[in-house]
């Protein structure tokens, strides 16, 4: 079983957890990160995630996200996540991190410290249909505009994110 990486409120490491025990009732405190992929024109590469995901199942989320193993470096996780939901990897810097708590219908939470991980990519992409349906690019502001239309659709800590870190058009 996968384990996820138990932090205080400061992101001091208190251990490790199984990540069904971090993703039950109203979680426990764990690393996250969510990383963003822009092409040259400045839009960012989103995926709608696949539906076989236990939360957030079919929402359109940022890149990627997922959390770093006990160990992993906050970047070193978002290169490895890249590799492995989307079949490319690129240089990734950390924008900052923020804490956020979201309940997902009776299933489950996200009860996070998370980094924003930031790169640039022009290439192919090969989703992995465990982790992703789709994929699409779009510019910072359709996407805002999408959000404010059908918040619905979409992952609960992607506008968290698009304001606190990447509040500027690219």
């Amino acid at each position: 079983m996968e384990k996820l990486v138990v932090v205080s409120r400061q992101d001091q490491i208190l251990g490790s957890r199984e990540k069904d025990a971090c993703h039950s009732l109203k979680g426990i405190l764990h690393r996250g990160f969510s990383v963003f992929v822009f092409n040259k024109k400045g839009e960012v590469l989103l995926q709608k995630r696949s539906k076989s995901k236990k939360l957030w199942p079919g929402f359109w989320s940022n890149t990627c996200c997922s959390h770093p193993q006990p160990g992993e470096t906050y970047i070193q996780s978002g290169e490895r996540r890249l590799k492995e939901e989307l079949g490319f990897t690129c240089k990734l810097k950390n924008l900052g991190k923020f804490y956020y708590q979201a309940v997902y219908k009776n299933i489950g939470s996200e009860n996070e410290i998370c980094a924003v991980l930031l790169g640039e990519y022009d290439g192919e992409i090969s989703l992995n249909p465990k982790e992703a349906a789709e994929y699409r690019f779009v510019s910072l502001k359709n996407l805002r505009k999408e959000i404010e239309e059908k918040p619905e659709i979409f992952t609960p800590w992607l506008e968290k994110e698009i304001s606190l870190f990447l509040r500027r058009e690219k």
